[in-house]
């Protein structure tokens, strides 16, 4: 069975920092007027999770969340 990812983004939360968009550019992104967090995608291939858990392990403001699924 594979496991999926679930991520959530709490951008009231977002400090503007980037990390998660220079971590995983293929997931995250930052609105160009204020740099807060865009997903760009709530259940990233598993190709993708190394660099979630490097941006959520970053994230200054702890303003994203991961739920495995399956």
């Amino acid at each position: 069975m594979t496991v999926s990812l679930e991520i959530t983004v709490e951008e009231h939360r977002c400090v503007a920092s980037g990390q998660c968009a220079m971590t995983a550019p293929e997931v995250f992104d930052q609105r160009d007027e204020d740099g807060v967090v865009i997903l760009l995608d709530a259940r990233p291939p598993t190709t993708a999770h190394d660099g979630v858990r490097a941006a959520v392990a970053l994230c200054p403001a702890a303003a994203i969340r991961v739920a495995k699924r399956g």
